[in-house]
């Protein structure tokens, strides 16, 4: 048991430090504010305050974030050390910043709660981060800093046992457009035609092509190559609409769709664009969800990733889902949150840790495609970076895939190849 002395103990604090020790490092830890106590205790000791005890063989000199009340500009000025970027500087202390306050900022996303500019889909713009400006959006810094840290630990306490993560790949996909042409009815495939004729429409909807989207089977056989974890997210709006353009899930074969992925893989809601400021909406998919899979949905993925803090989550929470995977951007790949792993959501807003849990992605097809305009190697080699800065970390990497990437669309021409060769990358 290690103990942790600080001179006072607040939420945030409790949170990041329950993040790191136990969570992250598998110690287990307790806290005292009593110094007389700390100086004649045992234990080993992390001093965590300005303080001078003897007995402790590691202490690091808090920073203010962690016992601040509200939301505040904070002055952050990067520093490099042992190969990389840092803030919250100590001095005399046996390490070189405050870890404990820059996890906390980082993983809070303190700076999205500050007055921002919005993007054109109204998010937060990626350019307004920390991570972007500094250069570090493509790395998983916490996970690094984590790293550093256990050595220095180790070091100064020899008996304490840790238990790591390791490494760990979730591939998901998110189905917007089940299909292109196949099954969005009449009406929509003769404006679709008046609009963009051409004979692959008529080819399809005479059943002599394979519809362009349905890349289901493609994804199958991957899956079955070898032992993958897999998670599909499904948009179930009601009515079509500029953002929202999936095929109805009133349609016996867009059901039969999600009742047979259902059936072999874990799948989660797609909220609608219009769900997200309406609850009732939110809810209402939820519950059609459910209804077709036959059972509890408990993960979602905000389409287009729209989201802002907290708004956003506490409606999620209030619809009743657990764990959420819109923490990355959608504008450009990356470690939105500067980690590669799971996290509970602490709402600052309310000052508390949420039952909501947050798996971050740091690679979407779209974003490579359309954001930053990269042809299929430059893609190939992204995601490899990206597999490798989690694998390297032991930690948790997680992409997001579209089927009209992986389908026969003539847009997407090396998509399919390209992802194929990446699974193959792939620790069994």
């Amino acid at each position: 048991m290690l103990l942790v002395y600080t001179n006072k103990i607040s939420d945030r604090l409790n949170y990041i430090f329950h993040f790191i020790l136990k969570e992250q490092l598998g110690i287990e830890f307790m806290f005292s504010t009593n110094i007389e106590e700390c100086k004649l205790s045992d234990k080993d000791l992390i001093n965590y305050s300005n303080e001078s005890i003897n007995n402790a063989r590691f202490q690091i000199k808090p920073h203010t974030l962690l016992f601040e009340e509200g939301i505040k500009p904070q002055q952050i000025d990067c520093f490099e050390t042992d190969g990389y970027k840092a803030f919250f500087k100590t001095s005399a202390s046996d390490f070189q910043f405050d870890i404990f306050a820059a996890s906390f900022y980082l993983l809070s996303r303190y700076e999205e709660y500050l007055p921002h500019e919005k993007d054109i889909y109204g998010r937060y713009s990626h350019e307004n981060s920390l991570a972007f400006k500094n250069n570090f959006l493509h790395k998983p810094l916490i996970n690094i800093w984590i790293n550093d840290l256990t050595l220095r630990l180790k070091t100064a306490f020899e008996n304490i046992i840790f238990h790591p993560p390791v490494f760990k790949a979730i591939l998901t996909y998110d189905i917007d457009i089940a299909w292109s042409y196949q099954h969005k009815g009449f009406f929509r495939n003769i404006g679709g035609f008046i609009k963009n004729p051409g004979l692959e429409r008529l080819s399809v909807m005479l059943r002599i092509k394979k519809d362009p989207f349905d890349a289901y089977d493609f994804i199958d056989k991957l899956h079955e190559q070898k032992q993958l974890s897999v998670l599909y997210f499904f948009l179930v709006a009601d009515n079509v609409s500029k953002y929202d353009k999936n095929i109805s899930p009133n349609k016996a074969s867009m059901r039969e769709l999600i009742k047979a992925h259902s059936n072999k893989y874990p799948i989660g809601l797609h909220p609608s664009w219009k769900s997200n400021n309406n609850i009732t909406i939110l809810k209402k998919e939820k519950a059609y969800l459910e209804e077709i899979a036959n059972k509890q949905i408990l993960n979602s993925r905000q389409h287009y990733i729209q989201f802002s803090l907290p708004d956003s989550f506490e409606k999620l929470i209030k619809a009743g889902i657990n764990n959420d995977f819109s923490m990355g951007y959608g504008s450009i790949n990356g470690f939105r949150a500067s980690f590669a792993g799971s996290f509970y959501w602490y709402n600052l807003a309310a000052e508390k840790m949420t039952r909501l849990k947050l798996f971050p992605f740091c690679f979407m097809d779209a974003n490579s495609h359309y954001e930053q305009h990269q042809n299929t190697k430059d893609a190939f080699a992204e995601l490899m970076h990206y597999k490798n800065e989690c694998e390297k970390v032991n930690g948790l990497f997680i992409s997001i895939f579209h089927n009209n990437f992986l389908g026969t669309d003539k847009k997407f021409n090396g998509w399919k190849e390209m992802y194929e060769a990446f699974i193959s990358q792939l620790p069994q």
